[in-house]
C-alpha cells in the first residue's frame, strides 16, 4: 500500500444487512481487531490498492509481450543445481 496520510476520523453511519454485519464481526475477531478498525482497513485496501504508473506500464508491456526476456529452462535448472 502506498504511503497514506491519515486525516482526522469522522463518525458516520451505514446500513448493512444483518448477515454482512455478523460476518464482519466474525472476521474482525479472527484478525483480533475491532469491528471499526477491520472495516476501515478492508475499505482502505479496496480504495488504495490501485497500481502505480510503473506497475500499470509493466502490466501493459506484459500483455503486449514487449521487450520481455525469455527464460531458458535448462539454463535455469543448471543455475539452480549450481547453488
Amino acid at each position: 500500500m502506498e504511503n497514506i496520510i491519515l486525516s482526522p476520523k469522522k463518525q458516520t453511519a451505514f446500513r448493512l444487512s444483518e448477515d454482512l454485519l455478523e460476518r464482519l464481526k466474525v472476521e474482525a475477531r479472527k484478525a483480533n481487531r475491532s469491528l471499526n478498525n477491520y472495516v476501515e482497513s478492508v475499505l482502505m485496501d479496496v480504495v488504495y490498492k490501485t497500481p502505480n504508473r510503473t506497475t500499470l506500464e509493466a502490466m501493459k508491456d506484459a500483455k503486449e509481450n514487449k521487450d520481455l526476456e525469455t527464460l531458458d529452462v535448462q539454463d535455469f535448472e543448471k543455475f539452480v543445481a549450481s547453488l
